[in-house]
């Protein structure tokens, strides 16, 4: 019996030195497993703050168009940029204004008249095509 009180007391003790590597374990376990979490939120956070960037270019190229504007009155043509400085002339030679006074203007033409009809800072008139 002497042999079987020895080995029961030492795998007693085999347990009893097991169980607190056991409980420490745990608490190390825990800390571990809390700090992974953390490490992956702040890896997540950095690819995030990308995505939303990348998605606000392709919407600013839809918006830009391109548009070309030509008026033909028999052997003549007439773009929008020539019908403005056409414009801009009458202002400054006709109506003896200063350029810088002009802020906006709207031309209406009628090419059965050969007349622009326009509104220029809210003064209106007329000028020959």
């Amino acid at each position: 019996m002497a042999v079987e009180k020895k080995s029961i007391a030492k795998t007693e003790a085999v347990k009893a030195e097991a169980a607190p590597a056991k409980a420490e374990a745990k608490p190390a376990a825990k800390k571990a497993a809390a700090k992974k979490p953390a490490a992956k939120k702040t890896a997540a956070k950095k690819p995030a703050t990308k995505k939303p960037a990348a998605a606000k270019a392709p919407a600013a190229k839809k918006a830009d168009v391109s548009a070309k504007v030509v008026l033909q009155l028999g052997e003549r043509e007439y773009n929008e940029a020539a019908l403005v400085k056409i414009a801009k002339d009458v202002w400054k030679f006709d109506l003896g204004k200063n350029p810088a006074d002009l802020k906006k203007i709207e031309l209406y033409i009628k090419p059965e008249e050969n007349k622009v009809y326009y509104v220029m800072n809210g003064e209106s008139g007329d000028f020959n095509i």
